[in-house]
């Protein structure tokens, strides 16, 4: 049986244009950091909306001593607004032992902080444990994946059964398991970092405005020698992209692609990202022949294929034009 935790926990919830949710978030964090040593930090990263003051208002009304409300002054994103709210430490100025960073619309149950903590404090290697998230009607909602590799993309682009069968050790999204797991990477909605972690990585890198960003910071620990766990005992209900509006994107918008590419050019090379995306262009176009075929219609958001090619090839071009005076501009 493992012992109570004597870490001090850092929560952080990011706000962007939320702050209904957000109080709800930080309600359920405080039932759950009862017991812990530590504080919740709420980040408004730059809503603009008012958010900030209603906040503010609210925690001061609601006597949360243990919440305080930061403005982070800029909307960098999201690896910015957790930068920032790691930076300002614990409300006594001391630095947590660990951060737990949860999205403004996902709500831990009983023990769902607690157990990560006391994860870490009993295995030291592992700098990342994460919850099981389900929605509001208690359905999964994908947690713990592999890395992205040239593989993958085709396999993903491609969807069809005897290519993911072929390519089933390269599958992004791991399948559900109620068995404690080591994984490449797990979703940032309700994920508990080693605070040393964050030291040697130097946090979210900050070119990521949204997506990829607790990826590529998996991947720099990963290869710092860090292991990332999944633990389903940890649940938290989540509503998901509720800040981002994801769910309703006709189209994906240029900081998802923009996000994706630098993941590969910065990790694996810029010939290495040419040929992340000649993979998902065969693998689409492998999906549409059978589309045609067997008359299915496609769920991917409209334009998908041709947005990823036009902003590769803008991409490359914007990098052939560096250096050069004329470059200046762009």
């Amino acid at each position: 049986m493992s012992q109570p935790t004597k870490a001090r926990v850092l929560t952080i919830v990011l706000n962007y244009r939320t702050p209904e949710l957000t109080l709800r978030s930080v309600e359920a964090a405080l039932r759950e950091m009862e017991g812990l040593e530590g504080g919740i930090t709420v980040v408004d990263n730059d809503s603009g909306d008012g958010s900030f003051e209603k906040l503010t208002q609210a925690v001061r009304e609601r006597g949360w001593n243990r919440v305080r409300v930061l403005q982070s002054g800029r909307n960098g994103g999201y690896g910015a607004g957790n930068n920032f709210g790691v930076r300002q430490g614990l409300p006594d100025g001391s630095s947590p032992d660990y951060i737990y960073i949860l999205n403004s619309d996902a709500f831990p149950e009983p023990g769902a902080i607690r157990v990560l903590a006391e994860y870490l404090d009993a295995h030291p290697r592992v700098g990342f444990a994460g919850s099981r998230l389900h929605g509001e009607d208690g359905a999964y909602h994908q947690t713990a994946f592999r890395f992205p590799t040239v593989f993958s993309e085709f396999e993903t682009a491609a969807a069809t059964g005897p290519i993911s069968r072929l390519l089933r050790r390269y599958i992004v999204a791991l399948p559900e398991t109620d068995e404690v797991q080591e994984v490449d990477w797990l979703a940032g909605a309700s994920l508990m970092v080693r605070h040393r972690v964050l030291e040697e990585t130097g946090g979210f890198d900050e070119r990521f405005f949204l997506y990829f960003e607790e990826t590529d910071l998996s991947l720099r620990a990963h290869r710092a020698g860090w292991q990332s766990v999944y633990l389903p005992e940890s649940r938290v209900m989540h509503i998901g992209s509720v800040s981002t509006g994801m769910k309703s994107w006709k189209r994906i918008p240029p900081f998802w692609f923009d996000s994706r590419l630098w993941y590969f050019t910065k990790n694996h090379g810029v010939l290495y990202a040419a040929l992340a995306t000649l993979a998902h262009v065969a693998g689409a176009l492998i999906f549409r022949s059978r589309r045609l075929v067997q008359r299915k219609r496609s769920d991917q958001p409209e334009r998908f294929l041709g947005d990823l090619v036009s902003h590769a090839l803008r991409c490359a071009w914007h990098r052939r034009l560096v250096g050069r005076p004329e470059a200046a501009s762009i």
